[in-house]
């Protein structure tokens, strides 16, 4: 029969979306793929994990705003992306999960008949970590399908979209079909434009709010000259880290758990809100007060309305909408610049006061990474001063788990970072958030990735332990004898040395380690006090 096979069909749509890098793991029934990808001109990161294939499939993701692409075998392989998949899906990475099913001639509807790796329903595994699903049901529908699944993970709002393929259609020859066409972009419908725009010009205390969607949205010029125009301060959600240029006169360098931050949102009569859902981690579990009035600027209306209603919503992309909204001028923007001028000297101080060591790798990070330098952390207490305090240069420079919290999320997503070639990497990670996917090491000194992995080695799960603290209870789980991380680092062929704190030695290392461009991990044996980024010290929560 004449034509191409499914896999080459899967190539060829991945190649027409401008796909360069994929990340996976072969199995049994996928292996057909590595061949079809290598004809295309695909690069493959072979993971040792499939959950590695997810999460540097997000890495890759939200170093690009382009499609992640993860490739996984059936059953087991696929189930284990999930945790990995449901980051992606709480924030918002297009990801997209390939994984092969059992062969469409062993398949009965309703029946578990034993067929290797098979699963009852494996599409719908994925169903409450995702926005939507394929299952391939003729190996001719394969190329429309790809190209169906990437429209849906990269409409707004973005997120992971699940394509099961069963493997017998890999090797089966069809003609191609012609890709669907792409929709055109619609007219902005705003009815209530004008009305926000008044209400943002009789405010006497405005603010701006803005999270991933305004980031995704490449929305941080229109924001900015509006922030100016309005004499209003802005304040970006772990999401939008980088959103705003560090000298931008109108930003709040801090997050809103600083209380001199928290009390520009607690002062503001009008809030715009603009690419936010308002979740529980960024407004400590919503006790920042309802303010007086609120303009969303969303996407999607309900997620916009589903934590603090708003008086006003305006529905499209961030930016558009942004552009379109033209109040009146204020005065104040030089007195607003002074006043966050000294927020931001009030903060770091109290955080040099209160933790030496913190206040001491953040001014590390600060003077040592480069311009180009991509920061991927992990959900760990270094992790939570680089999500908050770490003074972001620009957009898609940090990448965080503030979605789903996942530990274990930062080394495998820098794996991703790193494909993507978009600046120098540095992984920042805790001992416990490592162990998740030290067999990747492999990976990075396979493909020499120029990856600077640090890990803060406090010999445990440093959060939990300050939690148990804090309740005053013994540790239970929470410590441990860390492995020799530097002895399996080598073991592996990666480059790795220690220092015991974030003095003189760490910046020296960090440095060398960085402008060498190979793969490295410096091991760094230190505690630290989670900042009040974290909910054991949110100010509100405390009452101060």
């Amino acid at each position: 029969m004449a034509g191409r096979t499914g896999a080459q069909h899967l190539g060829d749509a991945l190649k027409a979306l401008g796909t360069d890098v994929v990340f996976g793991l072969p199995g049994v029934h996928n292996l057909p793929l590595w061949e079809a990808l290598a004809e295309a001109g695909i690069r493959i990161v072979n993971v040792r994990h499939e959950q590695t294939a997810g999460y540097a499939a997000d890495g890759y993701a939200r170093a690009t705003g382009k499609l992640g692409v993860a490739l996984v075998t059936t059953g087991p392989g696929a189930a284990n992306t999930l945790g990995a998949v449901g980051e992606a899906m709480a924030s918002a990475a297009p990801v997209l999960v390939v994984a092969t099913d059992i062969p469409s001639t062993l398949k009965r509807p309703g029946v578990v008949r034993g067929v290797l790796h098979e699963t009852s329903d494996q599409q719908a595994m994925f169903a409450p970590v995702t926005k939507g699903g394929f299952t391939v049901h003729r190996a001719d529908q394969i190329g429309t399908t790809v190209h169906r699944a990437a429209r849906l993970a990269l409409q707004p709002q973005t997120g992971p979209v699940y394509l099961g393929i069963p493997t017998d259609y890999l090797r089966e020859k069809s003609e191609s079909r012609e890709p669907p066409a792409t929709p055109a972009e619609g007219v902005l419908d705003l009815p209530d434009l004008a009305r926000a725009a008044d209400l943002l010009s009789g405010a006497r205390r405005p603010l701006i709010w803005a999270g991933g969607g305004a980031l995704r949205a490449e929305a941080g010029e229109a924001i900015g000259r509006l922030a100016e125009r309005l004499a209003a301060p802005v304040i970006t959600t772990f999401a939008a880290r980088g959103l705003l240029p560090l000298d931008h006169p109108c930003l709040a360098p801090n997050p809103v758990h600083s209380p001199e931050v928290g009390e520009l949102w607690d002062e503001a009569d009008v809030v715009l809100a603009i690419g936010t859902d308002f979740d529980g981690l960024m407004t400590q579990n919503w006790l920042m007060p309802q303010p007086p009035k609120l303009i969303a600027v969303n996407v999607d209306a309900d997620d916009a309305a589903k934590n603090y209603p708003p008086d006003i919503t305006l529905v499209g992309d961030a930016r558009r909408v942004v552009e379109s909204l033209r109040p009146a001028s204020r005065p104040g923007l030089p007195e607003l610049t002074t006043r966050l001028g000294a927020i931001s000297r009030r903060v770091r101080q109290r955080i040099r006061d209160e933790d030496p060591q913190a206040a001491d790798f953040l001014s590390t990070l600060e003077e040592v990474l480069p311009e180009d330098a991509v920061l991927v952390s992990d959900m760990c207490v270094a992790g939570y001063w680089v999500g908050g305090f770490h003074r972001v240069r620009g957009p898609r420079k940090l990448a965080y788990p503030m979605g789903w919290g996942t530990l274990g999320y930062g080394f495998p997503s820098s794996l991703g970072a790193a494909a993507a070639e978009t600046g120098r990497v540095i992984c920042v990670t805790g001992d416990g958030g490592f162990l998740y996917a030290v067999g990747d090491l492999a990976t990075l000194a396979e493909e020499q990735l120029p990856v600077t992995v640090v890990v803060v080695d406090d010999g445990g799960y440093g959060m939990l332990r300050y939690d148990q603290e804090q309740e005053g209870l013994p540790h239970r789980g929470v410590d441990w004898d860390s492995p020799d991380f530097v002895g399996l680092a080598r073991s592996f062929g990666v480059h790795a040395d220690r220092v015991a704190g974030f003095g003189r030695a760490f910046r020296r290392l960090l440095s060398e380690f960085i402008e060498s461009g190979e793969p490295n991990v410096l091991v760094v044996r230190a505690k630290l006090k989670p900042p009040l980024n974290t909910s054991p010290r949110w100010y509100r929560r405390q009452g101060r």
